[in-house]
């Protein structure tokens, strides 16, 4: 893992650990608190916050493994494994939203809906200040190491955040109406379906990056402009760019006049090189094949 591996490493392995001692806290409150009292919606929003402890797990592991260095095995790097814990991420999440709206949907249908105990509210408050300031702290070091599996537990954080809301609508509207209790697994189905919408969108990221989908056409109007702009080059084509761990890998065909010797090939070939590295954000690795002219 080189240097700059190295420190983007380190700043996922951190936000994530902090989040994972939220979470453990979160779990105990949740859990505790939904016992004492009497708050089913409680307890079931602490056992989601099991399924974000479970999500951190499989991100430092892939976070440890997908930034390692090219090796012989590997020579493009180890950056699919970070998209498979992004896509276990994504899949963990959309459970999590469906088994919320599942278990509200049965309450409702049960017609049993308990009365809580309006000190419930203040363990929904902490729950929702501190994964939503999570969620933040998460997804700014995620856009700054350019990590999906980091990205993906960063919205695992604001999906407890608004299951946490679900709950809170619900422990407050049955302190201001008994008959308002029923709010708590409204708000959970819509909330659910907004967490199994974020999930499958990550799920489908994931699955693009593992069947190669090429970037987006402002990724690869950029490459073919940066190659046009360097002397010597007289055409670009056969441009492929893939994705892996959120780093592009492109290969492109370069044409240069044919009575360049080998050195000018390669000096033209390695300005462009050097203008992807600049100018292609995340870029990993740059393949240029020099073709000569007729």
């Amino acid at each position: 893992m080189g240097h700059s591996g190295e420190e983007e490493y380190r700043q996922g392995r951190n936000v994530t650990l902090v989040g994972s001692v939220v979470n453990i806290v979160l779990v105990f409150l949740k859990i505790a608190g939904g016992f004492v009292f009497h708050s089913q919606a409680l307890i079931a929003d602490g056992i989601h916050s099991v399924s974000d402890l479970l999500s951190d797990v499989v991100v430092l592991f892939g976070l440890k493994l997908g930034r390692g260095e090219e090796d012989a095995e590997h020579p493009f790097g180890h950056g699919r494994i970070e998209t498979l814990s992004a896509l276990l991420v994504g899949i963990l999440l959309g459970g999590a939203g469906v088994w919320m709206a599942v278990s509200a949907g049965l309450e409702i249908h049960s017609g049993i809906i308990p009365h809580p105990s309006y000190l419930g509210i203040f363990v929904a408050i902490v729950s929702v200040v501190s994964k939503e300031i999570l969620y933040h702290y998460t997804r700014i070091v995620a856009e700054r190491i350019n990590s999906p599996a980091i990205m993906t537990n960063a919205w695992h954080h604001r999906s407890d955040a608004l299951s946490s809301v679900a709950v809170l609508i619900g422990l407050a509207g049955a302190q201001i109406k008994p008959s308002w209790a029923a709010l708590d697994p409204i708000a959970a189905i819509i909330v659910s379906a907004l967490i199994v919408k974020v999930g499958a969108s990550f799920v489908v990221s994931a699955v693009k990056e593992f069947i190669d989908t090429a970037p987006n056409k402002v990724v690869l109007n950029r490459i073919q402009q940066c190659a046009c702009n360097i002397s010597g080059v007289q055409d670009v084509h056969d441009i492929r760019a893939r994705t892996s761990g959120g780093k592009v890998i492109v290969e492109i065909h370069i044409t240069v006049d044919g009575k360049m010797t080998v050195r000018e090939g390669h000096d033209v070939a390695k300005s462009v090189e050097l203008c992807l590295i600049d100018e292609v954000p995340n870029l990993r690795k740059a393949l240029v094949h020099v073709d000569p002219s007729e």
